[in-house]
């Protein structure tokens, strides 16, 4: 999308994507909670570069994206059933790394942000 920053007005006719996530991983030993930011994230959910593309291309055009798989805390969330990037998280989920309830939520974020 276009960048919505307004004072002082943004020339840009594209905007910047973002992303940001917390990953808690445990190796047996303990656990410790991972912050990821932008391309990271694609790479902590495994996703080349044209999944990640898709997903964020999905989240920009509908406004949110929500997975949610076993007993995760949190809000419910649905996804439409022929939502094909939805299918490919639900199984991104189902992987046997993945050990616990895990919420998957990317939504767009309309208040500006610092540039990272």
């Amino acid at each position: 999308g276009r960048c919505t920053r307004h004072n002082p007005p943004c020339p840009s006719q594209t905007g910047v994507r973002q992303a940001s996530a917390r990953v808690l991983v445990e190796d047996g030993t303990g656990e410790a909670v991972v912050l990821c930011r932008n391309e990271h994230v694609a790479a902590v959910l495994g996703l080349s570069l044209l999944e990640w593309e898709a997903v964020q291309n999905c989240v920009q055009s509908r406004g949110s994206v929500c997975i949610q798989h076993g007993e995760a805390p949190g809000k419910g969330c649905l996804e439409e059933l022929e939502d094909l990037v939805a299918c490919y998280l639900r199984n991104l989920c189902r992987s046997p790394l993945i050990c616990r309830p895990i919420l998957l939520d990317f939504s767009l974020d309309r208040k500006p942000s610092k540039i990272l």
